[in-house]
Order: C-alpha cells, then sequence, then structure tokens
C-alpha cells in the first residue's frame, strides 16, 4: 500500500483531516476503487487507528442526500452500516468508520469449501432482512430509501440499458423492428410481474462486494441507491452474485431459510410457490441489468476487469429464461446470437 501524497490540488482533503485529528499525525492511502466514482482512501493516525475516507462531488447535508439519509435509517434501525466520524459537505468528504479489507466475496473464495462461508451469508441475509422489513415499522418518510422506487419505468430503463451496451454495443448485435417489438413485450410483462403489491426497502446492489466483515460480523455498505421495490431483487443480488460460484444447493437452502424467517416476522404473506417464482423471474431482470452494466464498464472507460463475470452471468439468465415457456422468444434471441457459447472477451 503507497501513500498518497496531499500536494496544493488536494488542499480541502488536508485542511479538513487537519481540522479533525488536530495535532495527531496521519497517513492516508488511496483504496482500490470499483465500478463506482467515488474514491476512498485509508487513514492512519499515528501508527495505531484508522478511518475511511470518501471522496465525492459537493454536497447539501440534507435528509435528502441519499448517502446520509439511507445511513441515518439503516443506524436507527439496528442495520449494520459504518460510523459517520465528519464530513465536510462543500468539498464532498465523509470520514468514516474503517471496516477493513474483508468483504464477503473475498471470505467466499479464502475457502474451498463453501460451507466455511456459509455464516457469514447467514448474517448477510440477517442484515438484508432487517431491511427489508424497516418498510412495516416506523420510519422517516422523508428517507430517499422510501421516496424512491422501482416502478414500470425504471425496470424497464434497466432492460433498455442493457440491450444498448451489452447487446447492441458490446455484442454488436443488431435488431430487426419487429424482434425489437416483441422483446419490448416480452421485458414489459417481466416488469409487471415484477411490480408487487407489496414493496420491501432494497439496497438496491447488496452483492458479496457490498459486505464487509470486520470481527467476524457483517457490515452492510454502497447503500445510497436504495429504493422500494420486490423482495426478491436482493436476494437475486447476494445469491446469483456473478463474483462468486455460490452452489445450487446453497442457494437454495439460503432462499429457503430467508422465506420462513420473512413469513414469520413479516405482516405481509407470500405462498411459496408464489415467492420462489418471483425469484426466478427477477432473476432474469436483475443479471440480465448486470450483464448491461459489466458491457457498460468496457464500453464507456474501457475497464475489462468485468468482461469475464459476463458468461456466468448470462448463463444464470438462460437458467432462468427455460422456467418460463411464454418467454421462450428473448431465449432463442440470446441463443441465436450464440450468446450462451460466446467467451467475452474485448472486442
Amino acid at each position: 500500500m503507497v501513500e498518497f501524497s496531499l500536494d496544493e490540488n488536494h488542499r480541502p482533503i488536508s485542511n479538513f483531516l487537519d481540522s479533525f485529528f488536530q495535532e495527531q499525525s496521519y497517513h492516508i492511502f488511496q483504496l482500490a476503487g470499483d465500478a463506482s466514482t467515488r474514491r476512498y482512501f485509508r487513514v492512519v493516525v499515528d501508527g495505531e487507528s484508522s478511518y475511511v475516507l470518501m471522496v465525492w462531488e459537493p454536497f447539501e447535508d440534507t435528509p435528502q442526500y441519499p448517502f446520509l439519509s439511507v445511513l441515518n435509517e439503516f443506524a436507527n434501525h439496528s442495520i449494520a452500516v459504518p460510523k459517520i466520524m465528519a464530513k465536510s459537505p462543500q468539498d464532498g468528504l465523509i470520514l468514516m468508520e474503517d471496516l477493513g479489507d474483508l468483504t464477503l466475496e473475498r471470505k467466499f473464495w479464502e475457502n474451498q469449501d463453501q460451507e466455511v462461508s456459509l455464516p457469514y451469508y447467514r448474517q448477510s441475509l440477517d442484515e438484508l432482512l432487517k431491511i427489508h422489513l424497516l418498510i412495516e415499522k416506523e420510519h422517516n418518510p422523508l428517507c430517499t430509501a422510501i421516496t424512491t422506487e422501482f416502478d414500470q419505468e425504471k425496470f424497464m430503463w434497466e432492460f433498455r440499458y442493457s440491450m444498448k451496451h451489452f447487446i447492441s454495443e458490446f455484442c454488436k448485435v443488431s435488431l430487426s423492428e419487429s424482434v425489437e417489438t416483441e422483446l419490448k413485450g416480452i421485458f414489459e410483462d417481466i416488469c409487471q410481474r415484477l411490480l408487487s403489491p407489496q414493496k420491501v426497502i432494497c439496497h438496491r446492489d447488496y452483492h458479496s462486494r457490498n459486505v464487509m466483515i470486520k470481527l467476524g460480523k457483517v457490515k452492510v455498505i454502497d447503500f445510497q441507491d436504495a429504493r422500494l421495490g420486490p423482495v426478491q431483487y436482493d436476494l437475486v443480488s447476494i445469491l446469483k452474485d456473478s463474483y462468486v460460484n455460490l452452489s445450487e444447493d446453497n442457494q437454495n437452502l439460503l432462499l429457503k431459510e430467508y422465506y420462513e424467517k420473512h413469513q414469520s416476522l413479516s405482516n405481509f404473506k407470500y405462498s411459496q410457490a408464489e415467492f420462489f417464482e418471483n425469484y426466478e423471474i427477477q432473476t432474469i431482470q436483475r443479471c440480465f441489468k448486470a450483464c448491461g452494466s459489466f458491457a457498460s464498464f468496457y464500453n464507456t472507460r474501457e475497464d475489462r476487469r468485468y468482461l469475464k463475470y459476463l458468461e456466468g452471468t448470462i448463463q444464470t439468465v438462460r437458467k432462468s429464461l427455460m422456467l418460463f415457456p411464454e418467454y421462450s422468444t428473448f431465449l432463442k434471441f440470446l441463443s441465436d446470437h450464440d450468446l450462451f457459447q460466446r467467451q467475452f472477451e474485448a472486442p
């Protein structure tokens, strides 16, 4: 880890840290980035304690600022999120508790035996359950996780996004007007079926890289896009996560355990058949969107790191599509263009 030099171009950062730490000496190290435009730094104080500094765009410190709006609401309901130590809205700076470097993804790959990671998956699902049940408790109606939602328009936007970035731009597949119209009808039907009468608060990006493990306990990060949506959205994100290869047996075991806990604690009841069917429909939408995201990172900034996840993710879409004969046109379209056999590399 190489120390980051704070020069004159970073004066707002050094002023902010000097003000917070006073006479204490500190060193700052840039952390590896991911798909986000945010930058993160580890600040080590006197060689002992450490913090994480998030650097983003300036913001107004109001209940409508998503990162703090969601964090505060989650913290008020005992959901494990990082503590905020200090902030400078005008400079886009937030100093937080350091959660370390151990993600659920890393814990998964540390061992060849998946059973070792299952307790952490169970913890992750328990935190997720608290997020989902929050809507049934007393909550702040101004929280952005309440005022924003997945609706037909948003789901359709995600389908169009993936068609553009994954199908058209990355795979170079052209669509006739008739095929485009037919697929649009299928997408609209999928989106409509996902519009459950009972929406929960969805984390929105609940995968193994957004669950940290500190001192044996999981902590949730990257929650600023939380919104109302189907209970299955986050479950697909973490159980059919592109970054790991959780076995189908373990996926099904964890999904069943979550379902039983949810039904015992929630006022809204699903039949098991309905719950599992919606989970597979959500898989089609959520994982196809992930393909769009992975392709877009390459299309927009030539970031090749995510291309290796395309093959497994589109196979996940295929498996769920095969359960629904009414979506056979979409399945055939992907198959006819060899998207299930293709090795996805940079064009």
